[in-house]
């Protein structure tokens, strides 16, 4: 009765045990499965000693995992030096816009100096043609006021004038009377003034034509 008391116990104790040991080992899977421990590498030393060996437990990341943080990385640090490129470009062409700008700046000034040049010039030629005008007409008019006059009077007026008023009229009578068909004066008002005056307005005459003076 003893020997077949003790044998029933033995055999309580060791369904506890195996209880026990399934317990733990569910409860290790189950702390594995919430990422808690790492069950390989807690049941290791079991594992030695079946005849084939899962392998030790994990000693770094998965290889796929870290193939595709690495590609992540390498993308992003592409990312970035796209970046980068397009930020340099950017700021060159900035550059060069300013540049262009600052250019186009300055060769419109130089437009506008030219134009403004051109306006002064085109203004002074107005009034010195405007002044050549003034000057031909009261010529033109000194010449037939001295035509209708006595020669020997229109003579004495011209002896008072410079050489260049003299030659002004001259021209503007001789020109007049070839406009009308009709002799020219001009000889004998240079045969009526001083011989030695004469020749030098007629010298002048000849030497230097219209528009010279």
């Amino acid at each position: 009765m003893a020997g077949r008391g003790n044998a029933g116990i033995i055999a309580r104790i060791a369904v506890l045990l195996l209880l026990i040991i399934a317990l733990a080992i569910g409860g290790v899977f189950w702390f594995d499965y919430l990422n808690v421990i790492d069950a390989k590498t807690v049941l290791a030393p079991i594992y030695r000693l079946l005849p084939f060996a899962p392998g030790e437990g994990r000693t770094g990341p998965d290889p796929v995992s870290g193939q595709i943080l690495d590609i992540d990385n390498e993308r992003f640090a592409v990312l970035i030096e796209a970046y980068d490129l397009r930020s340099r470009e950017l700021d060159i062409r900035e550059l060069d816009i300013n540049r262009l700008h600052g250019e186009i700046i300055q060769m419109a000034q130089e437009v506008d100096e030219r134009q403004k040049a051109l306006t002064d010039q085109e203004n002074s030629f107005n009034a010195m043609r405007a002044e050549a005008d003034i000057k031909d007409r009261n010529v033109e008019q000194n010449a037939r006021n001295l035509t209708n006059m006595p020669p020997e009077r229109a003579v004495g007026i011209l002896a008072a004038m410079d050489d260049q008023d003299v030659i002004d009229v001259l021209r503007m009578t001789e020109q007049i009377a070839r406009a009308e068909g009709s002799a020219s004066i001009v000889p004998y008002w240079l045969s009526l003034m001083d011989p030695v005056r004469a020749a030098e307005i007629n010298r002048k005459m000849v030497s230097r034509p219209p528009g010279l003076y």
